[in-house]
């Protein structure tokens, strides 16, 4: 029987990434705070990017991962909900995580309400008024045709050149990292300001730019970023009172 009190959000982990080693260390960091948090979550959410990729074959999935698959399914197991957002990065999971692990899918943000506190979720990609170009790769990459196109593939041959675009794809942009402030400008600022405009939220919670902030958008509603497992190791909590953003250090 499920007790917890806390909901837990984490994003960005890009498991895989850059290497089976370093990703093997992540990995077993992430499920150490998922043991450390387990008999106080309420719920759990996975922002997106928790994989560096991920395709489901019809009898095949990424290799790997197993500790961390088998901690997530040990929550479900528990009567914990744990919703899993997909990512730029891990935008294909179909039906094979949700079937093995019990994770609850979701694609789109969602408006969810928590002890009396309205809260926007989602992963963060595609959101704003820019990235054009990204938002038709989006569109293309979730189409059936193009699925159907890539599961054609071998597994090797496919995994492989996926892990290498992704790969090419961070190192020819700016670690975000660098750009710490974040102000007016930024995407998810003006995206979460549109959102304000018809809609009342207390918290806007997102993934996607690896920077743990908290950014006040007016007296009463607060950006969210939480950070990512590549650097920062950051999560956070909403305990059913304030927000936290903590690290882990375990």
């Amino acid at each position: 029987m499920n007790t917890g009190k806390n909901i837990y959000f984490v994003s960005d982990a890009h498991l895989g990434f850059p290497n089976a080693k370093a990703s093997m260390e992540r990995e077993k960091k992430l499920v150490r705070w998922l043991d450390s948090i387990k008999n106080q979550t309420k719920e759990l959410y996975l922002m997106g990017d928790i994989f560096d990729f991920w395709f489901e074959y019809k009898k095949v999935v990424p290799r790997g991962f197993t500790r961390f698959l088998g901690k997530i399914a040990e929550f479900t197991d528990a009567g914990i909900p744990v919703y899993f957002f997909t990512g730029n990065h891990d935008i294909w999971v179909f039906k094979y995580l949700p079937e093995e692990t019990g994770i609850i899918k979701q694609t789109e943000p969602v408006v969810k309400e928590f002890d009396g506190k309205t809260f926007f979720i989602g992963h963060g990609d595609g959101l704003g008024p820019y990235d054009k170009a990204f938002k038709r790769l989006k569109w293309i990459f979730k189409g059936k045709f193009f699925q159907w196109l890539f599961h054609r593939f071998h597994p090797n041959f496919g995994i492989t050149i996926a892990h290498s675009w992704s790969r090419k794809s961070r190192y020819s942009k700016p670690d975000p990292m660098k750009e710490k402030i974040v102000h007016e400008e930024e995407w998810l600022v003006m995206y979460s300001r549109t959102v304000l405009k018809t809609q009342s939220v207390d918290y806007f919670v997102f993934g996607h730019r690896h920077i743990p902030m908290q950014y006040k958008l007016d007296e009463k509603s607060t950006m969210i970023n939480l950070g990512d497992w590549i650097n920062n190791f950051s999560y956070g909590i909403w305990d059913g009172e304030k927000f936290h953003l903590e690290k882990f250090t375990g």
